[in-house]
């Protein structure tokens, strides 16, 4: 049995957050519903055409589920989506703050009706405040939540390459409906969750947000070393090669210095002696670093590094990386069904011992709102009463 097998999730979703959310649960087994626009969907639908005409987005956080439309400004929609709702665990909408009260839909509302039901609300910065109003693409919640400016070099403050900020809300969602679940199973009693990307990604700005704090002075951006360890990141190797590394501690400092660099001594310098000491004189350690490093390949390189159990890592492309051999050796690709055939899907990350995810297709826009329709009770005359009305 799935573990989340005979749960009905209803979700009125759209880009990344609440998709990501709910995917995860169509992994585990729960009946995913998404309700999207009649004829364009989801939007997402249509940020590019790469995956042999389909979005890229859209294909990563889409498997799974069923796909509903509804224009809800319909009165013949609204009657849906309150039957579909009825018979559902969870309901997720992402829509703007207040939208789904405004339809008839809030959390409170729902709540009353079903006090078993878990309504989860995302949003770009929560329900009240200044900011509510306030669109909330990724890249500005990386802006208002200091991202940006600790990520980059020294001259170019930058954007974290992947939706950080929407994975983040999409992870606490995932993972507080799962809590809700839990808590039902117990008492009985449902929940109403609130989610906000600004408020996700304000937790995950955790260090640099202690180190100012209480340290004086912000983290600089360092690229892809680290403000607070040394020696951390990317160095040259006589090939051109880029290795990265990073030493955790003195012991690993040493062994570092006796094993890669030749040099024990150099573990003892009164600049090098402790983490601080090497941050306060990175430029000087980097200098002395790559002075070795240039007269080593990256193979060299790294079977040192391995030798003295140093953690290393090649710069990898994102091609590279859909060829990485961890990925091959450990069984983690598989192929999904959707509307243009077969694609390649990642395994989700937690594997659970004798459980198989669920891959299954990802959904045409509306391609099982007949079925849903029919299994409300709906026959084929106010089926046909509904699209005459563009309500579905």
């Amino acid at each position: 049995m799935l573990p989340l097998e005979g749960v009905t999730v209803v979700s009125l979703e759209q880009a990344v957050a609440a998709p990501f959310a709910t995917r995860q649960l169509a992994d585990l087994g729960a009946r995913v519903v998404k309700v999207e626009r009649p004829q364009v969907g989801d939007f997402a639908r249509g940020y590019d055409r790469t995956v042999k005409g389909l979005a890229s987005h859209f294909v990563w956080l889409n498997r799974s589920k069923e796909s509903l439309t509804l224009d809800l400004k319909q009165d013949g929609a609204k009657e849906v989506l309150s039957r579909l709702i009825e018979g559902a665990d969870v309901f997720v909408q992402n829509l703007a703050p207040g939208a789904t009260g405004r339809l008839g839909f809030g959390a409170e509302t729902l709540r009353e009706r079903d006090p078993r039901l878990i309504v989860c609300d995302v949003s770009g910065y929560g329900s009240s405040g200044p900011y509510r109003d306030k669109k909330a693409y990724d890249l500005l919640v990386q802006c208002e939540a200091g991202v940006v400016s600790i990520t980059g070099t020294p001259d170019t403050p930058s954007k974290v390459g992947v939706s950080i900020a929407d994975i983040a809300c999409g992870m606490y969602a995932y993972s507080g409906i799962l809590a809700a679940l839990l808590r039902r199973g117990r008492t009985g009693e449902g929940a109403t969750i609130e989610i906000s990307l600004f408020e996700a990604l304000a937790e995950w700005m955790g260090f640099p947000a202690y180190f100012t704090m209480y340290g004086g002075k912000e983290p600089p951006r360092t690229g892809a070393s680290h403000a607070a360890i040394a020696p951390y990141g990317p160095f040259r190797c006589g090939d051109g090669e880029v290795i990265f590394l990073g030493i955790q501690n003195e012991r690993e400092w040493e062994r570092f210095c006796e094993v890669v660099l030749g040099r024990p001594e150099m573990a003892k310098d009164e600049l090098f002696t402790s983490n601080s000491e090497r941050v306060e004189n990175r430029d000087v350690l980097y200098q002395e670093i790559e002075a070795i490093l240039e007269k080593l390949s990256s193979e060299e390189a790294i079977e040192r590094l391995d030798g003295a159990k140093i953690a290393n890592a090649r710069m990898r492309t994102v091609r590279d990386f859909l060829d990485h051999p961890q990925l091959e050796a450990r069984n983690r690709w598989r192929e999904v069904e959707s509307p243009v055939g077969p694609l390649r899907a990642l395994v989700p990350p937690a594997t659970m011992d004798g459980t198989e995810p669920v891959m299954s297709p990802i959904p045409e826009v509306g391609e099982h709102t007949g079925k849903i329709l029919t299994e409300l009770g709906y026959d084929d005359d106010a089926v046909a009463t509904l699209r005459q009305s563009a309500a579905i």
